[in-house]
């Protein structure tokens, strides 16, 4: 476990799409929309977890039709999120973003961008067996622990760096004008989009 949990740190400091999307919804709707997207994606690991423990994920390992299916929805997610960004009217940072932009839709953002990348539930049908002691325990109980371990310390992770990423917001953005705020819009669209054209070129086997 102490070794699982090391190489799970050090992986957290690859920035990968859940960190992106954390930062760029903090920046964009503030450490609250934040944090519910950091909660968002750790549900849809937990999904993936559970997954991969009842051997649904191998299908995606298995299938070239599936893997392709639900990858092209998480593009058009993606871009989607990105056209949105990139369509959406100037606003200041000061100014209340809750009503346009609710917890609740940085939650299911965060959520089905983490479900709909098929990347993610290979990762956890490979990452976790590697670790499953042959010692009279039940493996199922093992990749449960393991998983569980994964997405309680992931969502830590994520939520810590959407109130680091909130406090240097303020600071940086407070006095943000409107064309300062419309260039961060128009960043965070691109982010999505570009998130959505690097998970088109994934492959199964990369």
């Amino acid at each position: 476990m102490l070794s699982f949990i090391a190489i799970v740190l050090l992986l957290f400091l690859i920035p990968g799409p859940a960190v992106i999307i954390t930062i760029t919804q903090t920046l964009k709707s503030g450490k609250k929309n934040g944090v519910f997207t950091a909660l968002g994606i750790g549900l849809g690991d937990l999904v993936h977890t559970l997954a991969a423990v009842l051997g649904l994920s191998a299908i995606l390992m298995k299938s070239a039709t599936a893997f392709e299916i639900v990858k092209y929805i998480g593009v058009a997610y993606l871009v989607y999120l990105g056209i949105q960004m990139l369509l959406t009217k100037p606003q200041k940072i000061e100014q209340p973003t809750v009503e346009q932009s609710p917890a609740s839709t940085s939650f299911r953002q965060g959520f089905l961008a983490e479900i709909l990348n098929p990347k993610t539930a290979l990762f956890f049908l490979a990452f976790l067996p590697q670790f499953v002691q042959h010692n009279g325990q039940s493996i199922t109980v093992q990749l449960l622990i393991l998983g569980i371990t994964f997405v309680v310390m992931s969502a830590l992770y994520t939520i810590l760096l959407a109130i680091v990423t909130s406090f240097i917001g303020e600071k940086i953005f407070t006095k943000t004008t409107n064309n300062g705020s419309r260039w961060i819009e128009k960043a965070v669209g691109f982010v999505y989009i570009g998130l959505g054209v690097k998970l088109a070129l994934q492959t199964q086997s990369r």
